[in-house]
């Protein structure tokens, strides 16, 4: 029991880190219908950043809360210099500039950084702690304190604030919105500034476990796009959710299955989530959209 528990914490935290970038992917994805795959890289090229930060001297907290802001800044300018160009081309237009986004942040980040692997420090330490019998990492509870506070934050934003009301609004329903005093432009590159930032404490937490490399967040950007996909592609909280879960179920089949292992686990969690599509197609907790025939 012991043992089960303890691999069900160390999923918590791994499917906190998939359910801050499913949680991003789902975000751009209601304001505009577009996945982006290149999510994962810009969170890769924030984490250089607070590497870089924390290299030169600056406090890991100080660098965590100054890579957040670059984040979002970061964000925004994507949005009004890459994608508001694409904003009225076809979907799979808007795709292809993702992927095009993918390939440039990745080689940008080897030719800056370099393709060496980095050791990226953790804010928490790897001591074990003794609760009731069950051994657990402060690590893994500290990823899973950090990535849960950033959901809990994202939601008072969108529930209590105006700016959070007027984000809903535009990702929504983008022509009412404009007829409403709503500044759709503005709302959209707030909304993919905050995606960064998601993905930003996504590559900060998960660096520590996989080093730094241009390619950490390739394995990660699956894992969250199957958890977006699972939850549904227009519910954050099936982001979140499906994060989690995904995280656990992932964790307890390469503990007690044996042919899992860690190679087999993202082919079993896809085998999974199709299962799942073929039963509700719009995933657990997505809505169905209604069409008259």
């Amino acid at each position: 029991m012991a043992d089960f528990l303890q691999q069900v914490v160390s999923g918590l935290a791994t499917g906190g880190i998939y359910a801050s970038l499913a949680l991003a992917i789902v975000l751009i994805h209601r304001a505009t219908r577009v996945v982006n795959f290149a999510q994962g890289e810009m969170a890769m090229v924030t984490t250089y950043v607070a590497w870089t930060l924390i290299d030169h001297g600056v406090s890991y907290w100080l660098s965590f809360v100054l890579t957040l802001a670059l984040a979002f800044v970061g964000g925004v300018l994507v949005h009004q210099a890459v994608m508001r160009p694409f904003q009225d081309a076809p979907v799979v237009t808007a795709v292809m500039v993702t992927i095009g986004l993918f390939i440039l942040l990745n080689g940008l980040a080897a030719w800056i950084w370099s393709s060496e692997v980095k050791a990226f420090p953790s804010a928490f330490s790897t001591r074990p702690i003794d609760v009731g019998g069950v051994v657990f990492s402060l690590q893994d509870l500290g990823v899973i304190a950090v990535s849960l506070g950033v959901v809990a934050g994202l939601f008072a934003l969108f529930r209590f604030t105006k700016a959070g009301l007027a984000l809903r609004a535009a990702a929504f329903n983008p022509a009412t919105s404009r007829l409403a005093g709503v500044p759709v432009g503005r709302m959209l590159a707030a909304g993919w500034g905050l995606a960064a930032v998601l993905g930003a404490v996504s590559g900060m937490m998960v660096a520590p476990s996989v080093f730094l490399d241009p390619n950490m967040m390739r394995p990660v950007l699956l894992y969250a796009l199957a958890a977006a996909v699972l939850g549904g592609l227009d519910s954050p909280l099936g982001a979140l959710v499906a994060g989690l879960l995904l995280g656990v179920l992932l964790n307890l089949l390469g503990a007690y299955v044996d042919f899992v292992g860690t190679d087999l686990r993202l082919p079993v969690a896809l085998a999974i989530i199709l299962a799942v599509l073929l039963v509700r197609p719009a995933g657990l907790f997505g809505s169905v959209a209604a069409r008259r025939v």
